[in-house]
């Protein structure tokens, strides 16, 4: 018979005699299961022989008393344990999780470049700014090189055949910039260049020619080449004789303030008022210089007939 004594009447003799009997059930039972799957050649004959199975009435069976205790059967034996692990495939979502890190780290470290770089950015435009408000403005260069105001009262002297400005109006130390100047070719009249200019102020309504030389003075007012045409950002320089050709800037010098000066361009009119009237030197050259703004500067002799200076009204355009 099966000994159904609860477990607090059992011995710890007969507990550890009972641990002992399962421990050497359960190798026995690993061994044979091993040797059928191949795993190993033969059980050593000279190992000394299993102990066989307990009878049901030798080992102690625990019973359930009062609730407490679970009953225990070593008399059937029990199911094999399956302990082959199966093969482990390739992980992938183990490797999705990883791949997904990597490009979060990567883009990470991008913006963060991306941001220094545009702070690097901002920093640099700010100091050339700074160096550029710094730095002092020079006086425009000119767009062409020339040594004295346009409109001179002496015709040009033609030695050789080549004409040159006649240089008893030119300072002395100047004349030979002036035979180094090599004179620019007069362009056809093109469509946005001046070509008509009123003052009705002082009378003045005359055509406007390209270039401002001794022989375009003959024709009208003269543009300086290379200057701004009407309604340009820029100088627009305009000149014209006092005493001779029609003495078209005869009474330059009388235009004030807030006179009105029109220039034709085609079929557009360019409405400019006059801000300053000047006397000034011939070598002046300065009032040629480009300007930020849309102006022009009309040029003559002074004073009338005896022509050692010149008479300078500057205009700004008006919306």
């Amino acid at each position: 018979m099966s000994d159904r004594r609860p477990v607090d009447q059992i011995s710890t003799e007969e507990l550890e005699r009972i641990l002992a009997i399962r421990k050497r059930k359960e190798r026995a039972q690993r061994l044979r299961r091993l040797a059928v799957q191949g795993r190993i050649a033969t059980i050593d004959p000279l190992a000394p022989p299993l102990p066989s199975a307990p009878e049901a009435g030798d080992v102690p069976q625990i019973t359930a008393s009062s609730g407490r205790y679970r009953s225990v059967e070593l008399g059937a034996e029990e199911e094999p344990r399956q302990e082959e692990r199966p093969r482990r495939g390739i992980a992938w979502g183990w490797v999705f999780n990883k791949l997904l890190l990597i490009v979060e780290i990567a883009t990470l470290t991008g913006l963060i470049a991306v941001v220094v770089i545009w702070f690097s950015s901002v920093r640099e435009l700010n100091q050339s700014a700074k160096a550029v408000l710094a730095t002092p403005t020079l006086p425009p260069k000119p767009l062409i090189d020339v040594v004295v105001l346009p409109s001179g009262h002496l015709p040009p002297k033609v030695p050789g055949g080549e004409a040159l400005p006649n240089l008893e109006e030119i300072p002395e130390h100047l004349r030979g910039l002036v035979q180094a100047i090599t004179p620019q070719p007069i362009p056809t009249q093109g469509p946005g260049q001046p070509s008509r200019i009123v003052i009705k102020s002082i009378g003045v309504d005359a055509p406007i020619v390209q270039g401002d030389d001794w022989e375009q003075l003959k024709k009208g007012v003269a543009h300086h080449l290379g200057t701004a045409n009407p309604g340009e950002r820029g100088n627009m320089v305009l000149s014209a004789h006092n005493d001779v050709y029609g003495e078209i800037f005869r009474n330059l010098d009388k235009v004030e303030p807030k006179d009105e000066i029109l220039v034709y361009s085609g079929n557009s009119v360019f409405r400019y008022v006059a801000v300053q009237t000047r006397i000034i030197e011939p070598t002046e050259v300065g009032v040629m210089y480009p300007t930020r703004d849309p102006t022009t500067t009309l040029i003559t002799c002074y004073p009338y007939l005896v022509d050692n200076k010149r008479v300078v009204v500057i205009a700004e355009l008006q919306p």
